[in-house]
């Protein structure tokens, strides 16, 4: 028996486009055109109906991304520290209930994300419900598609100030849950000037 759905006002969505997008020439992924336009612009369009509210987080074209219409925030820690200093921003600015995290350059994720991941970690009663495609040895978790309580800030804080920037290392010390996803598809991301190509066919 799944959990009724959460209210949406009560998530909030965070873009995680924070990047410095190396492995596709230090570009920013999240305004690479996909389909000529933006990318993170089919991001939000699939995002923002299954949360109350949109954040995105970036470090570069702040201006650009706030064109969109949702708040812009950079990362509160320095030096490009990856997707757990974009996590740590969300949650500072963060103002329902729980976040839900997906990166900038994975057009095609699911249309049930929220739904799928707050129902498990309702019914587990978890702080942090992560997505994951495949099985036995082949299971992918995807650490960036992630559900959690907003009230796990401090113990993010902590760890990052300790040293840590793994996300899988942070999460695996919480209560958390993994929801199996069957479209392995859903979850691929653009790394670099051929990915995108590929995947725009």
């Amino acid at each position: 028996m799944h959990a009724d759905a959460l209210p949406l006002h009560e998530i909030t969505g965070l873009i995680l486009a924070g990047g410095r997008g190396t492995r596709m020439g230090t570009v920013d992924k999240g305004l690479q055109l996909f389909r000529d336009r933006p990318m993170v612009q089919t991001i939000m369009q699939r995002l923002a109906p299954q949360v109350g509210t949109v954040l995105i987080n970036a470090n570069q074209n702040i201006d650009r991304y706030a064109e969109f219409g949702w708040p812009v925030w950079p990362d509160a820690i320095p030096d490009f520290a990856g997707p757990l200093a974009g996590l740590h921003c969300g949650l500072l600015h963060c103002t329902s209930r729980y976040l839900m995290t997906v990166p900038c350059d994975s057009p095609f994720l699911p249309d049930d994300l929220s739904h799928q991941l707050s129902s498990a970690l309702i019914e587990a009663n978890a702080d942090l419900a992560v997505a994951v495609t495949g099985s036995g040895v082949n299971k992918q978790p995807h650490p960036v598609f992630c559900f959690l309580k907003a009230t796990l800030l401090p113990h993010l804080a902590k760890y990052l100030e300790q040293g840590g920037r793994k996300m899988e290392s942070w999460y695996q010390t919480l209560n958390f849950i993994e929801v199996p996803f069957a479209d392995e598809a859903a979850f691929a991301n653009i790394n670099t000037a051929s990915d995108l190509r590929k995947l725009e066919k």
